[in-house]
């Protein structure tokens, strides 16, 4: 059967987000009641910030859906340890602030509030809004109340009865009632699908002082969220199983168990350069994937929230985007650049150009990044000069002070620093270009230079950008007054010259400023039986084979290109 190819301009379509009903706008007004072990463990990680909040507006057939990650109300010591909770949760639309602008995250939680959250984390969200689930027969005794009172809920009532999250026994759902620790702790091993392992552990002897008041037929449950780190006891070695929870705690919960469960609507990568020009650029299965972080980023590194400039090389990193923008980033690990000798002298190399202030070094075979000292002093060739002087692969000497660098002394220049002026030359790339910086290999030297602002770059007979240039391309260059005016590809890089063609499921893909698909990332499934994610960059003139309103989550799709870059995408 032919297909009819055609270019496809994307303009604010993102995948998985389907306009669904009011959310947590049922919460009660009871105040929660202490705070146990896991509150304490998290107090004083997020410092209270005055920052503007993430509002990125997805309209649909007139429905508006707006998307926000910080809220004015969560400060003061008992909740501000869960705003990273929060951020993350509001990130993948599962548990939401409400229509006011709050989160009230002291309030206590209502069963039908984590029923919902709970099928949402469980990935749910789509079939529970369905017209289907929405018109099910509930074989509750108060199934009147819900389908009158809380008609948004009927979907998710039916879809957590489906996958078993209520007890066989249970006659209702008693949507009002508070949620209490053991009901919430029981309820989350459930999404996770862990009945079994829990009933194992049914002869667990656990060591509250109020283990007592635990149902003999909950110890499996409450002993197996310990083991998995979801819950913790407080201070005084109590559980207190029928204290409410209260919404940030439910925030904390929710989302230890949702790092548990698969995750379709993030990427997960590892920071290969410093943070430029706003763009987040990762490595993700061997794939380069460069994102743009939207102006109010929620990025969480190190038990509190920080500017993108504080993300280092080396850091395994989790984003979420929307509107083609990233809107959550959370280090999972951090980089070897967090430990970058203090208080001490040592020789290193240059890795990058400076950028946002941020030193990036080789030592020893790891890889460092630092902050530069408001005053560092950096002497090249004897003489004091600026942090743009520096170039990658120069070696220096380096001495830190308070977790900063103080001084660099460039003690052998790189030679890139000795580029040929006002001449054409022929010569291999050495690296993507960075921060506007073309780095060259010629004659068996390693050169860099500044790309003239008006450069004009050629591939394949076309004028490209800078970042179409290829490691290991042979490119002939042209430079007038020390910098790179002209670079024309003469030979591709083998390893970019091959086409592909890759079968498998939408994972998810990002939009770039003008609307258009930027990268695109494909779940395959191995002769093992195991899944692997890859991430492909999108070529500008990206054609679509198919419906474009089909293009959605877990759709079977084909990929084709060459130079590992996808330049028709196939809905089947």
């Amino acid at each position: 059967m032919n297909h009819l190819f055609k270019k496809v301009l994307v303009t604010g379509l993102t995948l998985a987000m389907v306009v669904g009903g009011s959310t947590a706008a049922f919460a009660d007004n009871n105040k929660g009641k202490g705070n146990d072990k896991d509150n304490d463990r998290d107090k004083g990680r997020d410092k209270a910030q005055t920052v503007q909040a993430v509002k990125t507006n997805y309209n649909d057939k007139n429905n508006k859906l707006e998307i926000k990650l910080t809220f004015d109300d969560v400060k003061g010591s008992d909740v501000e340890w869960a705003m990273r909770y929060i951020a993350s949760l509001a990130s993948k639309r599962v548990f939401e602030g409400y229509e006011d602008g709050t989160f009230q995250p002291r309030k206590t939680i209502t069963r039908i509030e984590a029923i919902t959250a709970a099928v949402r984390l469980m990935g749910l969200r789509d079939q529970a809004e369905s017209a289907e689930a929405m018109q099910a027969n509930l074989n509750f005794s108060d199934a009147d109340k819900i389908k009158s009172k809380y008609a948004w809920a009927t979907g998710y009532v039916s879809v957590a009865l489906q996958n078993d999250l209520f007890e066989e026994s249970e006659n209702a759902v008693q949507p009002e009632k508070e949620a209490d620790r053991l009901w919430a702790t029981t309820l989350l091993i459930k999404a996770l699908k862990l009945q079994n392992e829990a009933k194992t552990k049914m002869n667990t002897k656990l060591t509250f002082k109020d283990a007592n008041k635990i149902p003999a037929g909950s110890v499996g449950y409450v002993a197996l969220a310990i083991e998995k780190k979801l819950v913790d006891g407080y201070e005084d070695n109590t559980f207190r199983p029928n204290n409410p929870v209260t919404r940030a705690e439910l925030a904390a919960l929710l989302d230890r168990t949702g790092s548990q469960l698969p995750d379709n609507t993030s990427v997960r990568g590892t920071v290969n350069a410093a943070v430029s020009n706003n763009v987040l650029t990762l490595n993700v299965n061997g794939q380069p994937y460069s994102v743009e972080l939207d102006a109010g980023a929620f990025i969480y590194r190190n038990g509190a929230r920080v500017a993108a400039s504080e993300l280092r090389i080396g850091d395994d990193v989790v984003v979420r985007t929307y509107g083609g923008k990233a809107i959550f980033v959370e280090v999972k690990t951090l980089g070897n650049g967090n430990q970058l000798p203090d208080n001490t002298t040592f020789t290193a190399s240059v890795n990058t150009t400076v950028s946002n202030n941020t030193l990036t070094l080789t030592k020893d075979g790891q890889t460092y990044s630092a902050q530069l000292d408001a005053n560092v002093s950096i002497i090249r060739n004897g003489v004091s000069v600026a942090a743009s002087e520096l170039r990658a692969g120069d070696v220096v000497s380096v001495s830190t002070s308070g977790g900063k660098v103080i001084l660099v002394s460039v003690t052998t220049p790189v030679n890139g620093n000795q580029l040929p002026d006002n001449t054409t030359f022929t010569a291999s790339i050495n690296t993507t270009v960075s921060n506007n910086t073309l780095t060259l290999t010629k004659d068996g030297q390693t050169y860099s230079a500044q790309l003239d602002a008006n450069v004009s770059i050629i591939r394949n007979g076309v004028s490209v950008a800078a970042s179409e240039l290829r490691v290991g391309d042979s490119v002939l260059v042209r430079t007038y007054g020390g910098k790179v005016i002209f670079v024309q590809v003469v030979t591709p890089t083998q390893d970019q010259q091959t086409d592909f063609t890759v079968l498998g499921s939408l994972n998810t893909y990002t939009l770039n400023t003008s609307g258009q698909i930027a990268t695109i990332s494909i779940n395959q499934t191995l002769s093992s039986g195991s899944v692997q994610t890859a991430v492909y960059n999108a070529a500008s003139n990206l054609s679509i084979q198919g419906d474009m309103s089909l293009l959605t989550t877990n759709r079977a799709i084909e990929l084709r290109g060459k130079n590992q870059v996808v330049h028709t995408i196939v809905i089947r």
